[in-house]
């Protein structure tokens, strides 16, 4: 998919921003060398970023007397770009700070794109990614299955957890019940809870979920993610947002994505709330990939060049009309490739 172009003020000022990271890469690196020919640096040892500030990320030591010490690192500047969930290798400097000049090798990744198509990475080294929603905000077809592509592509299990079941009630019951049951006949895992009726603690189904796991939580905002990581960590301080009473969105409370040691065993990843989980970077193919039902159905049109939109001769279609493939699915499949092909058109009308 086509990245979106950019104008001559905007080329101008992304190299004006390039070339002052670049002076700052530069000066951060002779700093760097300066600490380790005056021998002011440690030996190396592995550790976890735990979280991303910009320029700097906080590192748990892994071994020896930093085991479990949490230190502010700077990045050497050839570095590829880390995120929470990397393991790394870091040297410990002067005034509880330190240096990261290596880092392992990843299990995954989990990325999302920026507005200008850019990807930009979220967490690493995931067991499986915990898809939160809740009544309320209404959950919608379209963006549970972006976060469902985004699992399939790159291969990290997902699990659909169902927040705030005290909320359910006549007037949504049914529409819940018969989105989850779509998701369930797919393979899906579907867990149900709500932390606001289990107080302090978690509840067993969570429990039993995150227990010797490291697991991301993403989800729209205001569907409770904190207030479950809260139950599970009560000493940890995380700010739990509320819904907007007036519009029913949600209220954005992390702004990073951190590493939690769950005291039962295990690891969480908080991400920041995402409305819109974009997938302008994926191919047509990958997001036919990305749908279990759909994945199936694909080298069996009559046209090798079908765009899967209604064109005769569709394997999908029939697929549909012979009950494979759920209306739901069809619309929310033919939704997001529509939003693609909008956004590269969008792109190529930007000078």
């Amino acid at each position: 998919m086509a990245k979106r172009r950019l104008n001559k003020q905007q080329q101008f000022r992304i190299r004006k921003v390039q070339e002052e990271r670049a002076a700052r890469a530069a000066r951060k690196e002779k700093a760097i060398q300066a600490q380790a020919e005056a021998g002011e640096l440690g030996p190396e040892q592995e550790g976890l970023v735990i979280a991303h500030y910009g320029q700097q990320l906080d590192v748990e030591g892994l071994e020896g007397e930093n085991a479990g010490k949490v230190v502010r690192c700077f990045v050497r500047a050839n570095i590829d770009s880390l995120v929470t969930g990397d393991r790394v290798v870091w040297r410990p400097g002067q005034n509880e700070t330190g240096v990261i000049v290596a880092r392992c090798d990843r299990q995954n990744l989990l990325q999302r794109p920026d507005n200008f198509g850019a990807l930009k990475p979220v967490a690493a080294n995931i067991d499986h990614i915990i898809l939160v929603i809740a009544p309320e905000p209404e959950p919608h077809d379209s963006l549970i299955d972006r976060y469902l592509v985004s699992s399939e592509i790159t291969d990290i299990p997902a699990v659909i957890l169902l927040n705030k079941t005290d909320l359910i009630n006549d007037d949504n019951r049914e529409q819940i019940n018969a989105l989850l049951a779509r998701y369930e006949a797919l393979g899906y895992q579907i867990v149900r809870t709500s932390a606001a009726e289990s107080g302090d603690k978690p509840s067993p189904e969570v429990e039993a979920l995150v227990k010797g796991q490291t697991s991301v939580f993403v989800g729209q905002s205001g569907v409770g993610k904190s207030s479950i990581i809260k139950t599970l960590m009560p000493d940890e301080v995380i700010r739990v947002g509320a819904v907007s009473e007036a519009t029913g969105k949600g209220v954005h409370t992390t702004t990073t994505a951190k590493l939690f040691h769950v005291p039962i065993g295990g690891e969480l990843i908080d991400s920041p709330g995402i409305r819109e989980f974009g997938l302008w970077h994926m191919t047509p193919q990958e997001i036919e990939y990305g749908f279990r039902e759909i994945r199936e159905e694909i080298g069996h049109c009559k046209f090798r060049n079908c765009r899967h939109m209604g064109d005769p001769g569709c394997a999908i279609d029939a697929a549909a009309k012979a009950g494979r493939i759920s209306p739901e699915r069809l619309r929310s499949f033919h939704r997001i490739l529509q939003d693609m092909a909008e956004q590269q058109a969008r792109g190529l009308k930007i000078d």
